[in-house]
């Protein structure tokens, strides 16, 4: 298993290894992942695809309802077909599988939302830049709450509940994961926040943490890489001081990570799902 993470108040980098991740589990996988195509939207302009990764025994125990996990460039994550650097992926199905059957994790559902590619930094910024653009993260949270998640939740057997819900991504997506999760607090209970893109808008992420009146009943994880730079390293260790500051306590409903060097690419978030989802799933 990889590494456990750095949850004290001295965060030190953790190497991870990939070899280390847990073994794939013989079986049906592919036949657990269910794709959703075009997702039509009355909010937004643009339509979503979405697949979605049923645990082993979804089938078996028909009366079980599941937590979910909503994931941001979900085609990165269970393929490497459709992943943005092709072979590239996050290896996300084979890790939950296996952290499952070593009964390590909740068994959880997990959707994964596909960008749309050249909407993408649009759709995943909470405010707009005068050079790049976007700022409609408040339209695609909207279509997520009020059109994806209610279908996912007709069609599939979730647990009610912002205690069964989760919100995660990485980079852009790690940005909008901290600012839908701080807008949805009674919807989300756990939040991925993995080397996010704090220095969008001149960090304005790091002001509406400020701005926080009542600390929400959020877990956060939050990671960056050694090697993303030292302005992302700097601006990670920024964002996790201010959440500390606003009441989150390490160890306790925060993990804070830096993983030794680790770049800015989806096989390194690969590593970092299991401990990533051991922290915010733990076996009950």
């Amino acid at each position: 298993m990889p590494t456990e993470p750095s949850i004290t108040g001295q965060a030190m980098p953790v190497p991870l290894d990939l070899n280390q991740a847990p073994a794939a589990v013989p079986g049906d996988l592919n036949s657990r992942l269910r794709q959703q195509q075009q997702f039509p939207s009355k909010l937004m302009d643009e339509k979503h695809d979405f697949i979605v990764y049923l645990p082993p025994m979804y089938d078996q125990q028909p009366d079980r309802r599941f937590p979910v996990l909503y994931m941001q460039d979900g085609q990165n994550l269970f393929s490497p077909d459709t992943s943005f650097i092709k072979g590239n992926y996050w290896r996300m199905g084979e890790t939950a599988d296996a952290l499952i059957a070593a009964s390590e994790i909740e068994p959880l559902i997990i959707v994964g939302i596909y960008n749309t590619g050249e909407h993408r930094i649009h759709e995943y910024t909470p405010v707009e830049d005068k050079r790049l653009g976007g700022g409609q993260a408040d339209a695609y949270g909207q279509m997520l709450v009020e059109e994806l998640k209610l279908f996912v939740d007709r069609a599939y057997r979730t647990l009610p509940g912002e205690a069964n819900c989760a919100l995660g991504g990485s980079s852009l997506g790690g940005l909008v994961t901290l600012y839908l999760g701080l807008r949805y607090t009674w919807l989300f209970s756990k939040l991925a926040v993995m080397s996010p893109s704090v220095w969008w808008r001149k960090r304005a992420i790091l002001r509406t943490v400020a701005q926080i009146k009542r600390k929400p009943n959020l877990n956060i994880w939050l990671d960056i890489g050694t090697k993303e730079g030292q302005r992302a390293l700097g601006d990670a260790r920024e964002l996790e001081m201010a959440l500390v500051k606003k009441g989150w306590v390490l160890g306790r409903d925060l993990a804070y990570m830096e993983v030794a060097g680790a770049e800015h690419t989806e096989s390194a978030w690969a590593q970092r799902v299991a401990p990533m989802l051991k922290f915010l799933f733990p076996a009950q």
